[in-house]
């Protein structure tokens, strides 16, 4: 099995062909795709806003009422569990009618302790982004509210998943799979040459070859400062 993303694969290869087509390509030269995951659809509701006023919901200690600003100078009013929900910051918004994958569930307009709810603010977790759930997305004073957030991010690059046969090692790198699309057609070869890094300590493990005839060559490098 490989994974890799569209934005990935075009670093190696040079071409203006289309997701589908690209899909299609792999598949008949042998290189089954498995699946395609287009985050760019999941994400297409979930844009950048900043909370213009966060106040205690009257009914519940543990609760604020919002006002979020998506960038159309129309106040939209969220009620939000998260503890780090403040006036003033930033973060990711999902409107009445997105999907929300990590709780598997559509947003409708809803009441929370008889305040009304449009949509709501959302946590990593929430994205199947990470296992943070302990508050919402606190993004820098530098997000451009009203954007998409995946655009933004760059979480909108779909991910190709292909499915390898032992006999296709060499396409266990995204190099490796751009050459088959330049030999069917698909497009230039970004032939990036390796640049050689001098070795800086000498090192400190002995190698002994005790039957050259079968091992002709060895190489062994040590990286330091990872």
């Amino acid at each position: 099995m490989m994974k890799f993303t569209f934005g990935w694969l075009k670093e190696h290869l040079d071409t203006d062909r289309p997701l589908g087509e690209i899909a299609d390509k792999l598949t008949m030269i042998g290189l089954e795709v498995e699946r395609i995951e287009d985050k760019a659809k999941l994400f297409a509701p979930f844009v950048i806003a900043r909370v213009t006023e966060a106040k205690q919901h009257p009914n519940a200690d543990r609760l604020r009422v919002c006002m979020v600003d998506t960038g159309d100078g129309k106040p939209i009013q969220v009620v939000c569990g998260a503890p780090n929900a403040r006036a003033g910051m930033k973060g990711v918004f999902a409107p009445p009618g997105a999907f929300i994958p990590g709780k598997n569930v559509t947003l409708g307009v809803g009441k929370i302790r008889d305040v009304e709810s449009r949509g709501m603010l959302v946590s990593e977790f929430e994205l199947q982004i990470s296992d943070d759930h302990e508050g919402i997305i606190d993004l820098p004073d530098d997000a451009p509210v009203g954007v998409n957030y995946a655009q933004w991010t760059g979480l909108d690059d779909p991910v190709i998943e292909i499915n390898l046969t032992p006999n296709r090692a060499d396409c266990t790198a995204v190099h490796g799979i751009a050459r088959d699309l330049v030999a069917a057609d698909m497009g230039g070869f970004k032939d990036a040459s390796i640049k050689a890094i001098k070795g800086e300590f000498p090192c400190p493990v002995a190698v002994k070859i005790e039957a050259p005839e079968l091992c002709p060559a060895f190489a062994l490098r040590l990286v330091r400062g990872v």
